[in-house]
């Protein structure tokens, strides 16, 4: 399951370890794909809609929450991945965009409750994806 703001490369993700190629598309409505769950980023904007995202985990082997490195927007409440009984990755996708945000964003993730290492990824030159694929492999079997 991805979940992050909108913008954050939930769906451009979803894509990639999918399988699909092509440009990503708005999405407005969860998409369940072959390997994953992308969660609309209005779910997460929208309190209200947290219940329905905690109730779809259920249905997944983990939770990656992300961040972009070039927004410094607090996006996720205090706590919220202690709300998930599956593992919770942190991602910070656009890795290298601007490198002086990233402190902010680990320090988002951990305020979130992402206890594990948080994964740098940037899908244009495919840094990080190696690692994260493998964190994934380790965490479904």
């Amino acid at each position: 399951m991805l979940i992050g703001p909108g913008g954050s490369g939930k769906t451009s993700l979803a894509n990639v370890l999918n399988g699909i190629e092509g440009p990503a598309r708005r999405t407005q409505n969860m998409v369940y794909g072959e390997k994953t769950l992308d969660v609309p980023g209005v779910y997460l904007e929208s309190p209200w809609m947290h219940k329905h995202m905690i109730a779809a985990a259920q249905d997944a082997s983990h939770v990656l929450m992300l961040v972009r490195q070039s927004s410094c927007r607090e996006s996720y409440p205090p706590g919220f991945a202690k709300a998930f009984r599956v593992p919770v990755i942190g991602v910070i996708t656009g890795s290298g965009e601007k490198p002086e945000n990233d402190g902010w964003c680990i320090r988002q993730l951990r305020k979130t409750g992402v206890l594990g290492p948080c994964f740098h990824i940037n899908l244009g030159d495919k840094t990080g994806l190696c690692e994260l694929m493998e964190a994934l492999y380790l965490y479904t079997r």
